[in-house]
């Protein structure tokens, strides 16, 4: 069975943590999931903080949120931005693309 892709949209603190226990669990997951996951995109405004955080997992950086909600590849859509503004939007967008979407923004909930 092919890995799930992941697409992460912002890398700050939670966002950076979620990336390290995905890639670091990675076999975990797999075990008990019965599938791998696998970080495949991850959007930020800071380039070269992504690139220090990402390294070289093979994830694609890229500072526009939308290229990861567009690629075809990506199965599930996690928003890691906060606030309800432009993560709202991306979550709708991400949404009538088809993509699953994770989030914890209690402020986009509400």
């Amino acid at each position: 069975m092919k890995p799930l892709k992941v697409g992460l949209l912002g890398l700050g603190t939670v966002g950076g943590g979620t990336f390290t226990v995905l890639t670091r669990n990675a076999e975990e997951i797999r075990r008990r999931a019965g599938r791998s996951i696998e970080v495949a995109m991850v959007a930020d405004l800071d380039e070269a903080k992504a690139k220090a955080l990402v390294g070289d997992s093979g994830a694609h950086i890229v500072p526009d949120a939308r290229q990861v909600i567009a690629n075809p590849e990506i199965d599930v859509v996690v928003e890691l931005i906060g606030g309800y503004g432009i993560a709202k939007t991306l979550v709708m967008e991400a949404i009538a693309a088809g993509k699953h979407v994770v989030t914890a923004n209690k402020a986009l909930l509400a």
